[in-house]
């Protein structure tokens, strides 16, 4: 940030003060109208930073119906003197508050704007309004609990990568993209006791809950809300035909293997490919070969959908050996992306 920027500084109401910048003639927080802005600015931003997939507008557009972002205080866009929009960026408070406050800080910059300090004002705004939203859940929350601010950068991406170790964030984890051609899937011993079954709608909470407990004691993973989460199986992107649960005896979803299909990327990486959002097993039922029997019959399913490719994201420290288990299963790695977290 420059010496004399004041991004960041409180303004007289108490919000963060809005950055300047010459080259922005308008800076101002976001309202539902500005779906097509913002998602122009980060679609443009993708091309360079991550050409083999784009940010769906559907992904933006959902925010504005989550309770738990409020938009005219959590988003920045600012606005060339044409009205086009340069750029933006939010910081978004986690609704799952019992265990820390965590921030998670995404922006971009249009590639044709960069290299001229518009990101670095706009992530002192994000940065400040991160600590505001940490302070303002502090002040009601029971029990003094820990925060973190948290944003994510492509390995490629060094400059994004700079710019937040500026502001005191450190590399944390790191994750790979991995992908698998389609290609003979492994036969996995089905275990006596279990079956194998496409998700089902009417299982929407049960499954949510066997994400959370599969999910947490995962770095960084915080309980999914039922807001959240209906957003999630309910977008157009999820494929429940292509996803699969394990089921115990008692009808209880012990794993599961959770697919979205967008075809937007279908495009950017010229062939048909299908992305595993979620992978888990229940705690009381790891270790009994429950993974990777969900993640071949996901697998089959895709295959037999005549779609080219999987995809998957893998924290390379996970302490469930998921790198190896993906290996096995024919994934490999591609590209890699870090988080970097800064705790306040």
């Amino acid at each position: 940030m420059s010496e004399d920027s004041t991004a960041g500084t409180p303004s007289g109401d108490g919000e963060p003060a809005r950055p300047q910048h010459p080259d922005v003639a308008l800076w101002r927080t976001a309202t539902r109208e500005d779906i097509d802005a913002i998602h122009g600015v980060f679609a443009a931003a993708d091309a360079v930073d991550h050409p083999s997939w784009i940010t769906p507008r559907e992904e933006v557009a959902d925010t504005f119906d989550l309770p738990h972002i409020d938009h005219a205080r959590d988003t920045l866009v600012g606005f060339a003197e044409d009205g086009t929009a340069i750029a933006a960026g939010s910081s978004f408070l986690h609704p799952s508050r019992d265990e820390k406050l965590s921030v998670h800080l995404a922006g971009s910059v249009h590639p044709a704007w960069r290299r001229r300090g518009i990101g670095r004002e706009l992530f002192a705004w994000q940065n400040a309004r991160a600590e505001q939203q940490v302070a303002e859940a502090a002040a009601v929350a029971s029990a003094e609990l820990p925060s973190e601010l948290k944003t994510y950068a492509e390995a490629v991406n060094v400059g994004h990568q700079a710019l937040a170790s500026a502001f005191g964030f450190a590399p944390e984890r790191w994750f790979a993209t991995m992908v698998r051609q389609r290609s003979a899937v492994p036969d996995i011993t089905k275990p006596d006791g279990v079956e194998v079954v496409a998700y089902s709608s009417d299982r929407e909470d049960d499954a949510r809950m066997a994400r959370n407990d599969a999910f947490r004691d995962h770095w960084g993973s915080l309980p999914s809300t039922p807001e959240g989460w209906r957003k999630f199986v309910g977008s157009e992107f999820f494929r429940p035909d292509l996803s699969r649960m394990v089921i115990d005896a008692d009808g209880r979803i012990i794993a599961f293997c959770l697919v979205t299909v967008n075809r937007d990327d279908w495009e950017a990486r010229g062939r048909s490919n299908a992305y595993i959002d979620l992978i888990g097993v229940v705690r009381d039922r790891r270790r009994e070969g429950l993974a990777p029997l969900v993640i071949s019959h996901a697998l089959s399913a895709i295959a037999d959908a005549d779609i080219d490719e999987a995809i998957l994201d893998v924290d390379t420290a996970s302490s469930t050996g998921a790198n190896t288990l993906y290996e096995g299963l024919g994934f490999v790695a591609e590209e890699r992306s870090v988080a970097l977290v800064r705790h306040p």
